[in-house]
């Protein structure tokens, strides 16, 4: 075996600059980049897997992946903010199930207003059927982006 045949122990890492130091506008960028990834095949494998989600093309899916990558993301950012505003430090349990319930109706509710903007934007280029007019589908297919983003966000952090 020659030198350049030889596998290098994982514990050896490259020590190259970039790859030591990251600044936090780089690691925002990779970790958004990372999620409209994800979205993007979990929208594309729906289409192709499931009659009630339909998306025209391939770019669509991609316009579509970062809609909703965007519009989760302000959803997280509205739902942080208003429990911190209402209920901040305070505690015990009728304000741990004011918090619970307040956080699911703003969630909830975003669903709804984000399966609007889809349909304003993109039209019937893409569509979500099924019960309740698609927001059952739409609900799953947003459930099942964040379940593959939360799976990707844990392998990352055990490669650690």
């Amino acid at each position: 075996m020659t030198t350049e045949e030889k596998e290098l122990p994982d514990e050896v890492v490259e020590t190259a600059d970039d790859d030591l130091t990251r600044s936090r506008k780089q690691q925002l960028f990779t970790r958004y980049v990372l999620a409209v990834l994800i979205d993007l095949t979990v929208l594309n494998l729906f289409n192709q897997y499931w009659d009630y989600v339909f998306i025209e093309s391939f770019s669509i899916s991609l316009l579509a992946a970062i809609l909703l990558q965007v519009l989760l993301q302000t959803t997280f950012i509205v739902e942080h903010r208003a429990a911190n505003y209402f209920f901040g430090d305070k505690t015990g349990l009728k304000i741990k199930i004011m918090r619970i319930v307040s956080a699911w109706s703003i969630i909830f509710i975003s669903k709804l207003v984000i399966l609007e903007a889809i349909n304003f934007f993109f039209g019937t280029s893409v569509l979500f059927g099924g019960p309740w007019h698609g927001i059952v589908s739409f609900i799953i297919v947003v459930t099942a982006m964040i379940i593959a983003e939360q799976t990707m966000a844990r392998i990352y952090r055990s490669l650690a």
